[in-house]
């Protein structure tokens, strides 16, 4: 691989061509160089020419973020999984050991591509879980353009590929609208998912905003897809568009859950983390600082008291857990091993030197959400208590340990991982009050443009500082007025000012934190914070969520500046000091729309206020497929009958409609002729319907009748009735229903399984195509909401 070498003298701010201009964007059309008289003979004609907006010489941008990953899992950066492509990046760039991100998914993403505060631009929390104050809705603004819109604008090519999250789920569908996708917020082309997580083995792709689907391959993984379709699109921009630079998003799914890797990855790591989370997390904070990467000063904080000791874990269990890490570990190298695709191709194509790439190396802290340890992630989403000794007898049935990893179990390490993987700091993702939860490392590299230094900047920094640092690099001002809108100011500063000197006084402002009434403010070397109503890693409901009021959180208050790990508490000892960042608080709550504090709690004390269609009935055709199960119809937890009006052959088999996938879902189906439906309840419980005879050939109406059973308890019991003609053929009683979602990437298909399937007795035939002909498809609720 050869590329061009140049030693770092591009000027911050010298790539704009038009200084002064840019304030309303797009730039106007360059007008007519022609003359039109009333003849032909009396016309002159001349090409119209377009006005430069950037020099020639403008870098190409690729931003990298990967999802739930810890500060210390990489061996970057002291840990134990190997990260040679991040590794090679930091040799060749700068390093930042004080950035952080909003503690969970959809408003890191949303902070880091419009350069403002998250609850500010609709996006308090993830997509799903959105509400109808201004600050939780799940809606980018138009008055928020991103920098893909403003580097769209200024002549730049924009893709991005992976995980976006930033649609509202119940805008998701075919239908649109599309102007809230990738394509809608300035990327030209979009390949990847919508929602917050996806299958690796089966993922609900979309391509600009059409849906695909990908091949049943035994070799697929989606993280691989994204890296080959971004060097495709490399070589297209460089064969098409080689006078223009390119801004390119690389947001893979990884290394959310589910921990999806083939296995020669997860067996790289046997035997390497016998010893448990805590002894890890001993080694790592002794490398960090071996290799200078934390403060000599820093101390390792305490393992809370409600996360399980690793000599606690019953021997029995601690093979499972062990594996459990062991595929986390495999896929995080894995994942690195793509983004190095990605770095080969541009120094193939000669565009690695003058490409600035930041890598943003977790939009949160590492993921407790797996709790204990589990082979169904959703499982905790759904607060479904479960025990270890249920898992393995899970597993037991598809294989063993080895199964982990697969395309029939969705895991998630145990939470203990996710806190080692934190090392040094205190808690974990979906905490805001603790570096655990928001602080990520940081990569910059750009051969052309900046020198490489291994001293770790130190400043404080956050993602939503990312957009302006580039519009700074660029000599471009943020537009007033951009498609007609105009445009809400930056919370973001540059960090340019940092690129060539690793110890410049830090010049971030006041900057807060929230998820889900976990908060913090930073100012001026401290930080007050308030750990929040609901420990991730504990499994169940939050106690006392229905009576928590937050004037009487207790506060923490720390000297970062000089505990750098947040290890010691100084509410106590500095009162005032306390009650001077409180305030602060306050008004940055006020100013970026964050009250209601705990906005999300309102949806599990009134989930029927969740997302969900308006509708009470459905007609379907027998080739609707793909609702996202946030828009489709809820046949999990509210009563309903379902008509499907169908001519069936002899021994007619195939899926009527299904709803999720093999880790939870519900489907109806014929198997040689047998009617069958499925009750999933996330992969723990089957509950299985099915006709001793076979159904005769011919035009059948194909009755289901799901009832709840009265109340309004989560998870309570339900009764599933098949009929055919009007005469019962099976039924089965269903113990314990979902709490609120299968999954967060499997739809609704009428005619077919797409994506995982829901039964285990036709995984190896999925889709499983009904071979006969569906007619119509009646679906209605029992009653109406309230």
């Amino acid at each position: 691989m050869t590329q061009e070498k140049s030693t770092p003298s591009a000027p911050l701010g010298g790539f704009n061509t038009l200084p002064g201009q840019g304030s309303h964007l797009p730039f106007d059309a360059p007008p007519s160089a022609s003359i039109a008289g009333r003849k032909l003979s009396e016309s002159t004609h001349e090409r119209r020419k377009a006005v430069p907006h950037l020099r020639d010489d403008a870098p190409n941008v690729l931003i990298v973020m990967l999802d739930d990953a810890g500060f210390a899992h990489p061996d970057t950066f002291g840990g134990e999984i190997h990260t040679p492509t991040l590794t090679r990046l930091a040799g060749s760039g700068i390093t930042y050991n004080a950035f952080h991100n909003c503690g969970v998914c959809s408003p890191t993403r949303a902070s880091l591509l419009t350069g403002r505060n998250a609850h500010r631009v609709g996006y308090g929390h993830i997509s799903e879980y959105a509400t109808d104050w201004d600050g939780y809705v799940g809606v980018i603004p138009k008055s928020a353009g991103t920098m893909a819109e403003v580097l769209g604008a200024w002549g730049y090519n924009t893709a991005a590929f992976g995980k976006w999250h930033n649609t509202p789920a119940n805008l998701t569908t075919q239908m649109g609208p599309f102007d809230r996708w990738p394509t809608g917020h300035g990327f030209n082309h979009f390949y990847g998912f919508l929602g917050g997580e996806s299958s690796q083995y089966e993922p609900r792709l979309v391509e600009n905003t059409t849906l695909i689907e990908p091949p049943r391959d035994e070799g697929y993984h989606l993280s691989e897809d994204m890296a080959d379709k971004a060097c495709g699109w490399l070589r297209r921009h460089r064969a098409i568009t080689p006078d223009k630079p390119f801004l390119m998003y690389w947001a893979p799914g990884a290394v959310h859950g589910p921990h999806h890797v083939f296995k020669e990855w997860t067996d790289k790591y046997k035997g390497k983390f016998d010893d448990g989370w805590d002894a890890y997390r001993e080694r790592a904070f002794a490398r960090q600082k071996e290799m200078g990467w934390i403060p000599e000063t820093a101390e390792l904080t305490p393992r809370p008291e409600t996360l399980a000791s690793w000599d606690s874990i019953p021997e029995a269990e601690r093979p499972f857990q062990r594996r459990l890490m062991e595929v986390y570990a495999g896929f995080l190298e894995h994942t690195d091993a793509q983004i190095g695709k990605v770095i080969d191709e541009l120094e193939q194509l000669g565009l690695r030197d003058n490409t600035l790439v930041f890598f943003v190396f977790s939009d949160n802290g590492g993921s407790a959400e797996g709790q204990n340890g589990t082979v169904v992630e959703l499982l905790a989403q759904n607060r479904i208590s479960t025990k270890i000794s249920q898992h393995l007898e899970l597993l037991e049935g598809l294989g063993g340990l080895d199964a982990l990893g697969g395309r029939k179990t969705d895991n998630m390490y145990h939470a203990g991982w996710a806190w080692a993987g934190s090392t040094p700091f205190q808690s974990t993702k979906l905490i805001a009050a603790h570096f655990g939860g928001t602080r990520t490392p940081l990569v910059v590299s750009w051969p052309r443009g900046i020198r490489p230094d291994t001293t770790p900047r130190s400043q404080f920094h956050h993602v939503n500082d990312i957009a302006p640092t580039l519009y700074d690099i660029l000599g471009i001002t943020p537009p007033i007025e951009l498609n007609g809108v105009r445009q809400d100011s930056l919370d973001g500063i540059s960090m340019a000012y940092t690129f060539a000197h690793p110890q410049a006084e830090g010049r971030k402002g006041v900057q807060y934190f929230e998820v889900a009434g976990s908060r913090m403010v930073h100012h001026d070397g401290w930080t007050a914070g308030v750990f929040g109503p609901r420990i991730p890693w504990v499994a169940g409901a939050a106690p006392g969520l229905a009576t928590w009021d937050p004037d009487n959180d207790v506060w923490e208050l720390y000297h970062v500046a000089k505990d750098y790990a947040q290890a010691h508490d100084l509410a106590q000892a500095q009162p005032a000091r306390l009650a001077q960042m409180k305030e602060m608080f306050a008004v940055q709550a006020g100013i970026n729309h964050v009250y209601p504090l705990g906005a999300i709690y309102h949806l599990t004390l009134k989930p029927q206020h969740r997302i969900a269609p308006r509708h009470t009935s459905w007609h379907f055709s027998g080739d609707i497929t793909r609702i996202p199960e946030n828009c489709a119809p809820n046949i999990k937890t509210r009563s309903h009958t379902a008509t499907v009006d169908a001519t069936l052959g002899e021994r007619a088999s195939g899926v009527l409609f299904a709803l999720g996938g093999f880790n939870g879902g519900i489907c109806l189906y014929l198997d040689d002729g047998h009617l069958a439906y499925e009750y999933n309840m996330l992969g723990m419980y089957r509950f299985k319907a099915r006709s001793p005879a076979r159904i005769a050939a011919g035009r059948h109406a194909i009755d289901i009748e799901f009832t709840m059973s009265d109340g309004t308890a989560p998870q309570r019991p339900a009764r599933a009735v098949l009929r055919v003609d009007g005469v019962q053929v099976a039924a089965c009683d269903i113990a314990v229903t979902v709490t609120a979602i299968f999954s967060a990437c499997e739809t609704f298909d009428v005619g077919c399984d797409l994506g995982s399937p829901v039964a285990a007795e036709y995984f190896d035939r999925a889709p499983f195509g009904f071979d006969g002909q569906i007619h119509d498809v009646w679906l209605r609720y029992a009653e109406t909401q309230s």
